[in-house]
């Protein structure tokens, strides 16, 4: 009977665990990302923003998103594909002002994608 009741607490304690490394870990890549998001959004507003910027971000993602399949479903890690994808693209035309839209999408995302998987009581209820 002891036996069993430590194991338990043992595979509780360890869960916890594995959920709280998940959620720490996934709110430091979109950290990351949003930082580098902001840096391109300012660069894309004030006109100065290359091609290479756009690429950079899209590298810094493709990085990240590697990491963060494990534990985000893979529609999601799709969206901001498609929504980088077309924010790329229009820096590669110059148009900046419907870029700016794209990317400022990318930031709510990346706000809120961490927040939709973390240990917050909405989310487990």
């Amino acid at each position: 009977m002891v036996k069993a009741i430590t194991y338990t607490l043992a595979a509780i304690a360890l869960c916890v665990a594995l959920f709280l490394f998940a959620d720490w870990f996934v709110n430091k890549q979109f950290s990351d990302f949003s930082d580098a998001l902001q840096t391109l959004y300012e660069k894309v507003e004030d006109g100065s923003a290359t091609r290479e910027d756009g690429y950079a971000v899209k590298t810094l993602w493709n990085d990240r998103k590697a990491k963060l399949q494990v534990f985000l479903p893979h529609n999601d890690i799709s969206y901001v594909d498609y929504w980088l994808s077309e924010a790329c693209g229009l820096i590669y035309t110059k148009n900046y002002e419907l870029a700016l839209g794209k990317i400022e999408v990318l930031k709510e995302i990346a706000k809120n994608m961490p927040e939709a998987y973390g240990i917050r009581l909405e989310n487990i209820f």
